[in-house]
Parts: structure tokens; sequence; C-alpha cells
């Protein structure tokens, strides 16, 4: 699988700050009001943190020192409102921030996808389905834990942090010097351990995709996997995924769990200090020790955050990949795209024109100057051995891709001159694999014309010869198609497909084997289907089987990307070229080729 950190986003040594600005840029704005109501949570829990180590002063000089039994009942009731409200806010804070995040989610997720359908094939050529999933998956939920993190650490532990600091320093400002003395060891070894770990995650989410990727080929291709006893072998790369993500993420719990012995040793030797010189003061010195009990809290207190301040840098080094690999994917602008010279095609005739036509797939060249007509409102024949470039030529006529050079045509006019989806519209597209949408046969049929009523749908249906066998599905036409249309055989498939396109209604038509999975009294109710579709339409057809194509208007033989032999079937087979040879390999006689 192709490595996705191979990129100079990955060098970039401000990348981490540049990435979080952007992050909070693109969403802080849009929630500012309920990021300021969570900050007033944050800030009662700071307070009401802080309080609870101050009122520790009272506690120890007006209770135990002072013995005075009416101050037990105001500072009982003093614990009580502060533990009270300090819980309220932290349930205000966690709804508030658990609903902006749940709805920068979403945002992403419709971002996301947006941008992603938005990529033209080349991208889908090149990025696997689970390398794709980890980027939206990881991206999304990269995005929301570094907000979360951000927030909170300010929003929470820095004004905690503020707080209890300010109490230490009012009950004892020396004894805070000592305190603070922990803090530049700390962040120079949390700081060694942040590279590391970056290291670390980049490595686990390239298994992670390795690991999908494992997965989705087996889930897809299950019965080729149990016919050919490929179990074991499955299992194997499985289990090599799944070791090195254990590895990964062992390796990073191990660095990240590093930060608490740093922390506790260091904190350990702040408070071991603190307890030598202010047991000395009070005792020796005769200085208060309400005040003593009081810094002693705001100091044990003060650990938690302070441990998840030390911790931040390394947990959002773990985020910063998954957002990268969103940002890759937002920003990644697709090759083919409409311009602002870009107009609407408007279909006149309907003549298709390749003129000396170019394209390779990566190094492997599938069309080499390929030139052909076809004529409008007439059947067309592109035919050939597996591999001559024939498919190649239909992606290239709905823009799934552009030629390396030369230019193709409708009615006279370049095809990139017109908007990419008005194209499109115009065309109506019936392959050997009809893909069909986990949704119901109606909204599969649908697809070819959004909006279309009950009674068109069932039309389409019928000339397709599908309606009789829709009727019979579980829930008629309201029957899940499944995943892939796995709930339906290969023939019902393909009709429901040619239903899709006759309910488009477009003047150019693409069948790329469209009966190929039919059996012969199932084509040839098919076959008169398909010849009253291509009445008045510009027809494209790829086929195989030869006896479809026999009275085609014009037949082109491909072979290695090149048209080779053009001509009605009687002219090539006349001719004795390629297409004769084709043709007695498939029919037993003369007589049966000519019929």
């Amino acid at each position: 699988m192709r490595n996705p950190f191979k990129s100079k986003t990955w060098t970039d040594p401000n990348g981490t700050v540049q990435l979080i600005k952007r992050l909070f840029s693109e969403n802080f704005r849009t929630y500012i009001p309920k990021y300021m109501l969570a900050f007033v949570f944050m800030a009662m829990i700071a307070a009401t943190t802080a309080a609870s180590a101050w009122i520790m002063r009272d506690v120890v000089n007006e209770v135990f020192v002072n013995k005075d039994a009416g101050m037990v009942y105001v500072i009982a009731l003093a614990v009580l409102l502060i533990f009270t409200l300090k819980g309220a806010s932290t349930f205000g804070q966690m709804v508030v921030l658990a609903r902006v995040g749940n709805s920068i989610v979403a945002d992403l997720q419709r971002r996301m996808f947006d941008h992603l359908v938005r990529q033209d094939q080349t991208y889908f050529d090149k990025m696997s389905l689970a390398e794709i999933g980890v980027r939206v998956a990881q991206g999304v939920g990269a995005a929301r834990t570094t907000l979360d993190l951000i927030i909170v650490t300010i929003g929470r532990d820095v004004l905690t942090l503020i707080g209890l600091v300010f109490v230490m320093v009012v009950q004892n400002p020396l004894l805070s010097v000592f305190a603070l003395i922990i803090m530049p060891p700390a962040v120079v070894g949390v700081a060694v351990l942040v590279r590391r770990v970056k290291l670390y995650v980049k490595r686990q989410v390239v298994s992670s995709a390795k690991i999908q990727a494992t997965l989705q080929e087996t889930v897809l291709g299950v019965r080729i996997v149990k016919a050919f006893g490929m179990e074991p072998a499955m299992r194997k790369r499985m289990e090599v995924g799944v070791l090195e993500v254990q590895r990964q993420s062992n390796k990073i719990a191990s660095l990240t769990a590093r930060t608490s012995p740093l922390m506790d040793t260091l904190g350990g030797f702040a408070i071991a200090l603190v307890i030598f010189y202010g047991g000395y003061s009070v005792i020796e010195l005769d200085q208060d020790p309400g005040a003593l009990f009081s810094f002693i809290t705001a100091l044990l207190l003060a650990y938690d955050p302070a441990r998840r301040l030390a911790r931040l840098n390394v947990n959002l080094g773990k985020q910063i990949v998954g957002l990268r690999l969103m940002y890759e994917l937002v920003d990644r602008e697709p090759a083919m795209k409409d311009t602002e010279a870009s107009r609407d095609l408007e279909v006149r005739g309907g003549r298709i024109e390749l003129k000396d036509v170019v394209f390779t797939y990566g190094e492997s060249a599938a069309l080499s100057g390929t030139s052909f007509v076809a004529e409008p409102g007439k059947m067309t024949a592109l035919v050939g051995a597996s591999g001559a470039g024939k498919s190649t030529v239909f992606a290239l006529i709905e823009r799934f891709y552009d030629p390396a050079s030369g230019a193709i045509q409708v009615d006279g006019e370049d095809i990139r001159s017109f908007k990419i989806a008005s194209l499109r519209s115009q065309v109506a597209y019936v392959g050997q694999d009809s893909f069909l949408f986990n949704i119901s046969v109606r909204e599969n049929i649908a697809v070819g014309k959004p909006g279309a009523t009950q009674a068109e749908i069932e039309e389409a249906a019928r000339s397709a010869n599908a309606h009789d066998f829709i009727a019979r599905l579980p829930e008629g036409y309201e029957t899940r198609c499944g995943e892939a249309g796995s709930n339906l055989s290969g023939g019902q498939r393909q009709r429901i497909a040619i239903a899709r396109a006759m309910l488009r209604d477009a003047p150019i038509l693409l069948l790329d084997e469209a009966t190929s999975a039919l059996d012969a009294e199932s084509e040839a109710k098919i076959q008169s289907a398909l010849e009253k579709l291509m009445q008045g339409r510009t027809t494209l057809v790829i086929a195989h089987r030869l006896s479809t194509v026999r009275h085609a208007y014009k037949i082109h033989v491909m072979d290695q990307g090149k048209v080779i032999e053009s001509g009605t079937h009687d002219e090539l087979y006349e001719h004795d070229g390629t297409y004769r040879r084709l043709c007695e390999l498939q029919f037993q006689s003369r007589n049966q080729a000519a019929e």
C-alpha cells in the first residue's frame, strides 16, 4: 500500500502550529457563543477548585486550632456550596463541549465527503478504500480531539492552575518558588517524548490502513477466498498488520505513560520540599498552620491540571497525524474541473469524434492515436480483444480522464469546453459490472432521473424486462438491493441497470457489454428493448459477442489502443482481416456469420 505520509508537509517544522491555527480559524468562530458559555463554566470550575484550597486555612485555624464550634457549620455549608457549584459547572461544561464537538464532527464529515466526491477518477485509482476510510475517520476524530484538548486545557486546566497558584502565592510566596522549580525539567522531558510519539503514530496509521485493506478485500472477495482456500493467507496478512499496530500502540502507550513517572517524581520532590520547609516554619518559626495546610492543598490540587498540561503536547502530537491526513484530502484540487469558460452541453445531433487520442494509465499506453466517428442517431460498435482500449474510450467520453493529446468532440466541439456535470447528464451508461446501491430497487432505477414518478420507473422497468421479477421480490420496488446489489442475481442487476439508463433518456448511449449477464431468453427480450432505446440516439456499443453488433451502422475494430479496421459487418467480413477471424472463432459457418 502507498505510504500516505510521503509528503513535504511532514517535514514542515511549523506544520503542527499551522494546522492547529487553521483548525481553530475554520471552526472556532462559528461556535464562539457556545465556547464562551463553556469558558464560563470552566472558570467556575477553576474558581471553586481554588476556593476549596483556600478554605482549608479556615478549617485548620478556626476548627482545629481555635476550636470555634460556630465556624464548623459555616465552613461545612461553604464546602457544600463550593462542591455543588463545581459539580454543576462540570456538567454544564461537558454538555456544551459535547454538543459543539458533535456539530463540528458533523460539519467536517459533510465537508470531507463533499471534497471526496469532487475528486477525479485518478484520485480513486491511486487511493485504496481502506486509506480513504482511515483519512476520513481519523481526520474527523483528530479534529474534535484537538479542539477539545486545547479548549479544555486553556479553559479549565490553565485557569485552575492560575487560581491555585494565586492561593499558593498569597499563603506563602517563598514556598511557591520552591514548588514551581519542577516546571523547566518537566517541559524539557515532555518535549523529547513528543517527537518520538509522532513517529510511532505515523507508523500506526499506515498499519491500520493495511488492516482495513485486508478486511475489505476479504469481505468483498469472500467467495474467491473460500473457493481457493485463501483463509490461511488472509489470516497471515491480517496477523502481520495487527501485530504491527499492536507494537506501535504499545510504544505510544509506553512513551505517553512516561510523563506520569516524570511528573510524579518531580511533583513528589516539590511536595517533600514544601512539607519539610513548611513544617519547619510552623514548628520553629511559629507561622500560621492554616496557611501551610491551605498551601499544601492547593499544591496537591494543582498536580492533576499540571500533569494534563505537561501531557498536552504529547496528546496533540498523536492527533496531528490525523489532521494532516484530513487536510491533505480537503486541500486536494481535482485535476479535472470546470473553468469560468465552461458551458452547458446542448446536444444538437450527437456526433462523436475522436481525433488522434492518446492516453496512458501510468506508464502503460491504453490509446495510441485513436481516431473514429460515431454518427448521430446511429449505432457504432467497438470490438476487439480485451485490453484493446474500448472501455478507455468510454471513460474518456464521460471525462473520467482527459487524453494526453488529441481531442474528443461532440457536435464538433471539444468536450473539455463543457461543464463536466452537463456533459455526463447527456450520457446514459450501462456497463458489464452493474453496480447497484444499497437502497431500494425503485431508488436505484430513479438514479437515472431524480424525481421520476412511480409510473415512469415502472415503465422503464417493463422496457428492460425487469418489472416481472421486481414484482415478485419480497417488497416489490421497495426491496433493498443489498451492498453492490448482493441481494439480486447478476442478470437481475443488469436489467435494473438497463432500466436506469432507459429512464435517463439521454441523447448519447454507452453500452459496455450491457447484455453479458443475461441468459439467451432474457437477452432476446432485452435486445428488442435496447433497439427501441437506441432509436434517434448516438449509441456506442462495446461487445465481445459479435452477434449483438452485426447490424451496427459502423464497426470499429481496436487493437493495442488503435482502430485498425472500420466498416459494416459485411464489409469487414469480406475484408478478411482481424474482424473476420473474430467472427470465425464465434460462428460455426460463414452463413451464420452473415445472418
